[in-house]
């Protein structure tokens, strides 16, 4: 095992279930793998949000997190730099127009959310219950609303990036302020390793893995899970990443 290896993940859906916190058996596991290894977070979220996920054992085990797509980064509980944004007046808009446009009619506020150097924006809304937010969930896989909002608004804001971010949202940012900035962070790498669940072009962890193909280094790897329970398995196997 080398310290020239650099381990990331991405959070939802990759080590805890979407907006919810980790499962307390995979925690205890990651934090002892993680401490001696080089280990670095990176989610849409911001630092409170993956704090009450993750919990301060695994935050504080990790070389560093890297919020809001890696505009907010935080080591060992202190914030390090930060890309301080605001959306547009005519994005911001276009957002609430969608909004009022879809098809899906349940909302529980907090449509539009402002972050560091981010914008998330959720039809159903942050405050929405696990249950509504299952509701929506199926919506969206039955029609496709937030692919096709990513496509039209990347379309009508060139100068912007959306990506689909989590199980509700779209992640907003201006454009090259994606998770692949992280490499930018790192400098020079022997070896990448790198978990996430939205891998697929329009998703929020597209533009790293995309980024760590273009190094075509044949040590590089990533791992498309689809859950928190294929990352624990992937771990566990520690052949294919150790």
């Amino acid at each position: 095992m080398s310290f020239y290896t650099i381990y990331v993940f991405d959070v939802d859906g990759t080590l805890t279930p979407s907006r919810d916190i980790i499962d307390s058996d995979f925690e205890s596991y990651f934090v002892n793998w993680a401490i001696p290894r080089n280990v670095h977070l990176i989610t849409g979220s911001d630092y409170s949000k993956t704090l009450e996920q993750v919990g301060k054992d695994v935050v504080t085990a990790v070389s560093a997190v890297h919020n809001c797509a890696g505009n907010s980064i935080w080591v060992k509980g202190n914030e390090k730099s930060s890309n301080e944004w605001t959306i547009p007046g005519d994005a911001k808009a276009w957002l609430r127009n969608k909004l009022s446009e879809s098809k899906f009619t349940l909302r529980t506020g907090q449509h539009i959310e402002e972050r560091c150097g981010l914008v998330n924006f959720s039809t159903v809304g942050r405050g929405a219950s696990r249950i509504e937010r299952q509701i929506y969930v199926k919506f969206d896989k039955l029609y496709k609303e937030r692919e096709q909002l990513v496509k039209e608004f990347n379309k009508q804001f060139p100068h912007l990036e959306a990506a689909v971010g989590g199980e509700t949202g779209i992640d907003i940012y201006q454009k090259g302020r994606n998770k692949a900035q992280l490499l930018s962070y790192l400098g020079e790498v022997e070896e990448l390793i790198f978990f996430g669940d939205a891998m697929e072009e329009g998703g929020n962890d597209w533009p790293l893995a995309e980024a760590i193909r273009n190094r075509k280094n044949p040590k590089d790897k990533i791992y498309h899970v689809n859950s928190w329970h294929d990352t624990y398995k992937y771990l566990i196997k520690g052949n294919l990443i150790c």
